[in-house]
């Protein structure tokens, strides 16, 4: 799991109408995530959705038991610094739980939350430096 993962595509990208992208960094027992997503629905004169791209970001601990991906934390800035005032788009927890199959340098999610599963692939492998306290 150590190491940066990346998600390129989703499953027929060009018929839905919003879809987000992941990619992920997993150190330790910590991961950091970015959510980008797109959408083709029109939400008006709205100054936060950019066009329809925008990006999230979390951060937080990681779980992994069995076929099971838990990540729990909270959503932040661009720098991965806690969100503490609220603008257009997520913040406070962070939680998803995804069962997850792994082959070589690719993983294979379905979030619980969803019927879209999609894939990871790694693009560089890190190894696990504890911090001391």
């Amino acid at each position: 799991m150590q190491g940066e993962w990346k998600q390129d595509s989703v499953a027929m990208q060009q018929k839905l109408l919003t879809y987000s992208l992941y990619n992920f960094k997993f150190d330790c027992d910590s991961f950091h995530v970015q959510i980008n997503t797109v959408t083709h629905v029109n939400y008006g004169d709205d100054t936060c959705r950019k066009a329809g791209h925008w990006s999230e970001y979390a951060k937080g601990n990681y779980d992994l038991k069995g076929d099971t991906l838990h990540l729990k934390g909270f959503f932040c800035l661009p720098d991965y610094r806690i969100k503490n005032d609220p603008d257009c788009f997520r913040m406070g927890v962070y939680e998803e739980s995804f069962l997850m199959s792994n082959k070589d340098s690719v993983l294979k999610l379905q979030p619980v939350t969803s019927i879209i599963p999609f894939t990871v692939r790694l693009v560089k492998r890190t190894d696990c430096h504890p911090k001391p306290l």
